[in-house]
Order: structure tokens, then sequence, then C-alpha cells
């Protein structure tokens, strides 16, 4: 087995990292990756980002946004958290086996002082408390595990950024699995230091089988880079391959209360109603028709600009509007 350890924080490198290592590197051999994020929630592939994200939060915390290519819930991702990647042969865990992955963790913290156990689907837990949630992805024979392990996460961070807003969103997608959390460190006779839980858990994991460390190359880290520029750090990707979603939002305001409701696919407004009890001057279809089309990105205030957004909807202005629609 070969480790890999990423010297990024960086969300969007560290998931094309993965991707490339799973692409391009050496399919004969087995690889273990430790990687840590800045302040970044990670939502599984088969979810919608604006139904997983608290959107007021992400904005004000600066907090990135990323998709990732295996499947599963969103997850978030600070200083406190590790992750951890293991690529081998699918025929070394059939069928979506998590345990066999999983079990180095419990070994390492065992070492430690801390007891865990596996709940039988993809999460560890302390005492009945979840602080650790895996994923997997499979293709051509090679499966990639990953995993997110919290040591001493900001907890508040962690409810404030997942929080779902309370416009209801009825969606077509899959939803996290949401469940009461932990860390680590909470219960840990002492506290442990980040580098000392890294290597507790490489040596659980690399045991009797390591052949060494790989370092990119130059070469390597411009597909990397590519995979970011293409891929991994666009709207399209975090946000545009959301699947279908009915989405519902309200906003009180002077003006009065809006009620928007949508039809979203791949991020873009197919379909929209707005009532309320604002006053206007102009058909309110109108409006519902310039917004069809529109995609929910950061620029969509700036798309709304050129409409007389206060004809239709008094006190109403472009920032506002684009505020509601995207959450």
């Amino acid at each position: 087995m070969i480790y890999i350890e990423s010297g990024s924080t960086n969300p969007y490198y560290n998931l094309a990292l993965e991707e490339f290592v799973f692409e391009n590197l050496d399919r004969g051999k087995e690889y273990f990756m430790l990687w840590q994020n800045e302040n970044s929630i990670i939502v599984g592939k088969y979810q919608n980002t604006a139904e997983e994200i608290n959107r007021t939060a992400v904005d004000a915390q600066g907090i990135r946004v990323a998709r990732r290519l295996s499947g599963g819930g969103a997850v978030y991702h600070d200083a406190g958290n590790l992750n951890y990647t293991l690529i081998v042969d699918q025929e070394a865990a059939p069928d979506f086996n998590f345990q066999i992955f999983v079990l180095p963790v419990i070994r390492a913290l065992a070492e430690l002082g801390v007891t865990a156990e596996f709940n039988g689907r993809n999460d560890l837990t302390i005492g009945g408390r979840k602080f650790s949630g895996s994923s997997q992805y499979s293709k051509e024979g090679r499966i990639m595990h990953h995993g997110c392990i919290m040591l001493d996460s900001n907890l508040d961070k962690v409810q404030d950024a997942l929080r779902v807003s309370k416009a209801k969103i009825e969606s077509k997608s899959i939803k996290s699995v949401r469940s009461r959390v932990t860390t680590i460190n909470e219960h840990a006779p002492n506290p442990i230091p980040m580098e000392l839980f890294k290597q507790t858990l490489k040596r659980q994991v690399m045991s009797g089988k390591d052949e060494g460390s790989y370092e990119l190359t130059d070469a390597d880290r411009s597909v990397v880079n590519a995979l970011i520029k293409e891929k991994y750090g666009t709207w399209d990707w975090n946000y545009g391959a959301s699947p279908a979603c009915r989405i519902r939002r309200e906003l009180k305001y002077d003006g009065g209360l809006i009620c928007a409701q949508m039809e979203v696919e791949h991020g873009t407004v197919t379909e929209v109603h707005l009532s309320g009890d604002f006053f206007g001057n102009r058909d309110l279809n109108e409006l519902e028709h310039k917004l069809t089309g529109l995609v929910l990105d950061e620029h969509l205030a700036d798309r709304l600009s050129d409409i007389p957004v206060g004809e239709y909807i008094h006190g109403m202005t472009a920032d506002m509007l684009a505020g509601l629609l995207r959450g």
C-alpha cells in the first residue's frame, strides 16, 4: 500500500487529487491518503446542494461547497476534521462493504483510549453518537472508500452550516442521514493532537503492507489543477449537477410577505410561481416568465438588475429577490 498525504486544505484540490489517484496511478497498487479541508461542506454525488446547505451561514462564514464522486450525505469539514481515502481492487470489499475499511479507525482509537463502534451502515459512533461517516465510489473493478473523522471539529458550525432553511424543499434526490454528532476528543482520556491521531491511523492502516510514499510530480499537479478548473471548482459540478427538485421559499420584508414556489433542475429555474400580500403595478406573470431559465448562482442578482423588479413587487430589489430565490 502506498501512502499519499495532501499538503493542501483546499477542498477542490483534495477531491481532484482523489480522482487523479483513482484514475491515473498504477492500478496494480493500493493507496491510502490523508487530507484535511478548510471550512467546507462536501455534498454527496446524488444530492441537491441547495437542500443540504444553510445558504446564509455558508455566505457569511465563507464556507466552500464542493461535490464529491461518491454518494451518501453532506458533511462539514474544518481543521478539526481528518479525512482518509483508501483505493483498492473492488473484490477486496464487494457490495458496499464499509466495515473492512473502518476497522483500522476503531483500532487506532482503541490504542488512544477511546472505544468506538461501527453502526452497521456507514457511520462510526461513540456512546451512540456519530463522529465519522464514510462513502464509496467504484468503477472498472476499483473502489474508492473515503471517510471524515471529527477529532475536534466545531460542532456549532457543523449545525449551522448543514441546517436546512425554513422553506420546505420537496426533493427527488437522496437526503442526508442526520443524527446526533460528537467529536473524539469529547471522549478521550486526554486531548488527542491531530498529528498523533494521523500517525496512529496511518500505522494501523498500513501495518504489514507499507510500500512507502508517493510524491506528486509537476505533471501530476497539472492534471489535478485541470480537474479543479474543469470540474471540482465549477458551479456546474457543485450546484448545477443537482437533481431536479421542488423548492418553496418565503421572505418577510418591509413591503409584505412573498412566497416563491419553484421547479429547479441542474440549478436552473424551470418554473416559478410568486405569491404574497405585497403590492405591484405590473403583471406578475411577466416577472415569472423572466425568471424562468435563470441559473441560481452567485451572479443571479446581476442578471436581475435589468428587470424593474420593484414595479412587479413594490419595495423589492434585485438583490432581495435573488436572495429569496437562492435561499
